[in-house]
């Protein structure tokens, strides 16, 4: 469910008023993480390293009010479901697909492998309409990059998040990824502690 409500209303009212006119109101942030435990879990269990990067980035962000939150337009929306878009490459293009959040990993394993399959099957996006608020992602494991800036076109306000190729070191395996919101959803403050929880949810996941 979704419904409009009054920024006055919330703790966002400053910040509302403050950037829902700013013409380049999106924040990145980088970050570093360490993957060692999704690594031993993919190959233990056999999960797609990208799932459990998506369902660990739902189970951080469903603890964050403010993800539940999303500017659109004029408007303050308030949603009671989270969800999060991945890029599926397709026989001749990529293209997109969300995936709801489902706390039991074992479910949003499922949801995720049927619905990235029928979009790379059928060519066609996935979209699950507005009952969600979808947190973008892309994932360019083929490379190394550091993170990216993601384009704002003033009508997409999700937040987003994007890494590339994980990284071996000795004793562990890292990615560096970035992390873009819209500063009326959120500040650097929940942003930063996000990508923290982020962390944590990643460093004690047990299937």
């Amino acid at each position: 469910m979704v419904k409009e409500i009054d920024p006055k209303e919330t703790k966002r009212a400053a910040a509302f008023d403050l950037w829902m006119k700013a013409p380049m109101p999106m924040v990145t942030l980088f970050k570093t993480i360490d993957v060692t435990n999704l690594i031993k879990i993919s190959r233990k269990n056999g999960y797609k390293f990208n799932m459990l990067m998506c369902y660990s980035v739902l189970k951080a962000a469903s603890k964050t009010k403010d993800f539940y939150l999303l500017p659109l337009g004029e408007k303050m929306m308030l949603y009671d479901n989270l969800a999060i878009s991945v890029v599926v490459k397709t026989k001749n293009d990529i293209s997109t697909c969300d995936i709801p959040f489902y706390n039991d990993i074992k479910r949003f394993n499922e949801e995720y492998l049927s619905l990235t399959d029928k979009v790379k099957s059928t060519g066609q996006m996935y979209d699950l309409g507005e009952e969600y608020m979808v947190i973008g992602s892309s994932s360019l494991a083929q490379y190394d990059i550091d993170g990216a800036v993601n384009i704002y076109a003033g009508f997409y306000n999700n937040p987003f998040i994007i890494w590339g190729r994980y990284r071996k070191k000795l004793f562990k395996t890292i990615l560096p990824l970035s992390f873009q919101f819209h500063h009326t959803q959120m500040d650097g403050l929940e942003a930063a502690g996000f990508l923290e929880d982020l962390q944590r949810e990643i460093n004690t996941l047990k299937i």
